[in-house]
């Protein structure tokens, strides 16, 4: 691990702060900036219901709102450095996190949402999502309705957007696994809103990433710019007409931020720059650049005819006048991490594309159809075996396996839409995902034995208690406190509605609607994780002396 004169070293003698200097920005000034540690920042999330107890926490803590945000929820400062909680607040923090009350992010890392402004209902395309910290966020703002298709290519990396998207417990995502580049035109109708967050070098990021000093040469970004381009012109092609695209990188180099851009505005002509700095407007940022050098791998200036014309500053009128509504957040100025910001709107006045000649409809038997492991919706007889044990339940219900998953309308929609291959000559029926590689949706909710009910999920029992009519009942608070402690009593003491109960049940408090899981047998014993039962202990003021 190297250590702290070693890091200053390498950074002092970089090819990134001579770069600084190339690009017209004041290197000593921005060095000040960009080498001490990040502080610890965190994002709560209003789904919980806990927001007023979050922030009073918080308070305590003497933590500071980030005073730019202006989404849903709200952010802020820690006083300590990313990483470095000690004690009690180490592990409530954790605990927190990992209940998807609040999310662990870096404060810029917050912008393309605020930028992206979901809307409650919408379809939003979140095309490089892993790990998932911008797609919880988008999920903020749909507020349980609507859909967020979060896509990463690395199947490893899906499989950590599905654990962090179940741990901030939100039922309008739709986990997917594709190459950015060639996404499916699925729904046909577009998306609202798409969020390009794309792969990059990852020069703004020297306070959370000290690597980056020693590995960091301008070839880098040359090496990712084509590829950027490529996800964002395909984001373009996905947006619905009047629809808005963010395109954002934690990179500080214009090869891969203003370059980008300009070169994707340069070939569709639909499309137009939208001011970034309107959406945040509390935010110290600078505009974006519409001049630069490309640099030589020793960050000299290449005087080279023969460099492509991606990589060189514009020359065009139009695109020069609108590089400016883009935001490029220096370290020196935000006091945070390195960002740059770009908000494209696909005109609105747009003729619509001629139609293509459908030369073949594929049947029901010839249509492509989706693996086992896939979820889909729930069955007649299963929402039977389910309703006989738990009452009525809503409508927008899957299966994947042994798991009950709860979505929304809009996840449906998608599913049931008609889709096309070949550039829309075939045509494919709808009630499948294909060509979508869908790997996970929604809230596990429910868990099944051999085709039959076993639990409601702990992470979902709040939002299934207010919908269920079975299998719940209301308590006391003095019994859900007792039950926090450790205590397990016998059912008929708990209320002599459990008397002929047995197995998972939800109690609910009467007085403030905390539900917790439970497992009637001979006695009563909580059915919950180790954090949630952290947290409610420390929300509702219960000291355990003797904990394992």
């Amino acid at each position: 691990m190297r250590d702290e004169v070693d890091w200053d070293e390498a950074a002092r003698a970089s090819l990134l702060l001579k770069a600084v200097s190339c690009w017209g920005k004041n290197s000593d000034s921005w060095f000040a900036h960009a080498y001490e540690r990040l502080p610890e920042t965190v994002r709560l999330n209003p789904l919980s219901g806990d927001q007023e107890w979050l922030e009073d926490w918080l308070k305590s803590l003497d933590c500071k709102p980030i005073e730019w945000f202006n989404g849903v929820g709200s952010a802020w400062t820690m006083p300590f450095p990313r990483g470095k909680a000690e004690g009690d607040v180490k592990s409530a923090l954790s605990a927190l996190h990992e209940t998807g009350r609040l999310t662990r992010q870096e404060a810029v890392s917050m912008l393309p949402v605020l930028a992206l402004d979901p809307k409650p209902g919408e379809y939003i395309l979140d095309l490089c999502a892993s790990p998932g910290s911008k797609t919880s966020q988008i999920a903020e703002h749909l507020n349980d309705s609507g859909v967020v298709v979060a896509n990463e290519i690395v199947r490893g990396r899906v499989n950590l957007l599905v654990s962090n998207m179940q741990r901030h417990r939100s039922r309008s995502n739709i986990i997917v696994n594709h190459d950015a580049r060639h996404f499916p035109k699925v729904p046909e109708f577009g998306y609202d809103r798409i969020l390009v967050d794309a792969p990059c070098t990852g020069t703004g990021t020297t306070r959370k990433n000290p690597d980056v000093w020693s590995r960091w040469k301008p070839n880098g970004g040359r090496s990712m710019q084509k590829l950027q381009i490529d996800i964002l012109s395909r984001a373009t092609k996905l947006v619905k007409s009047g629809g808005r695209v963010v395109y954002s990188t934690c990179s500080l180099d214009p090869i891969e931020n203003e370059a980008v851009v300009a070169e994707v505005l340069r070939n569709d002509s639909s499309l137009k720059l939208i001011s970034a700095h309107d959406l945040i407007p509390k935010l110290l940022a600078s505009e974006g650049m519409t001049q630069w050098p490309v640099l030589s791998d020793e960050c000299s200036i290449v005087q080279n005819e023969q460099e492509e014309d991606r990589f060189l500053s514009p020359s065009e009128k139009e695109i020069i006048d609108a590089l400016p509504l883009c935001m490029r957040v220096w370290n020196d100025e935000s006091t945070a991490g390195g960002f740059f910001l770009a908000v494209i709107e696909k005109k609105s006045s747009v003729e619509t594309e001629a139609n293509t000649l459908v030369n073949r409809e594929l049947t029901e038997d010839e249509a492509p159809v989706d693996n086992e492991d896939v979820p889909q919706p729930i069955s007649s007889e299963t929402r039977t075996i389910l309703e006989e044990q738990l009452g009525d339940l809503p409508d927008d219900l899957w299966v994947r396996g042994k798991k009950v998953l709860l979505s929304t309308a809009e996840a449906h929609e998608i599913w049931s839409s008609e889709r096309s291959r070949r550039g829309g000559r075939t045509r494919i029926p709808g009630r499948r995902w294909r060509p979508l590689k869908v790997v996970y949706l929604g809230l596990e909710a429910i868990h099944l034995r051999r085709g039959e009910f076993e639990r409601v999920v702990g992470s979902a029992a709040k939002k299934f208690a207010d919908i269920i009519e079975k299998g719940r009942t209301e308590v006391p608070s003095k019994v859900i406190d007792s039950l926090l402690s450790g205590d397990e009593p016998e059912p008929t003491s708990v209320s002599s509605k459990l008397a002929s109960e047995r197995g998972n049940f939800l109690l609910v408090d009467e007085s403030d609607g905390t539900t917790i899981p439970v497992w009637i047998g001979g006695r009563v014993s909580l059915m919950m994780r180790t954090a949630e039962v952290h947290v409610l202990r420390l929300m509702r003021g219960i000291i355990v002396k003797q904990e394992e």
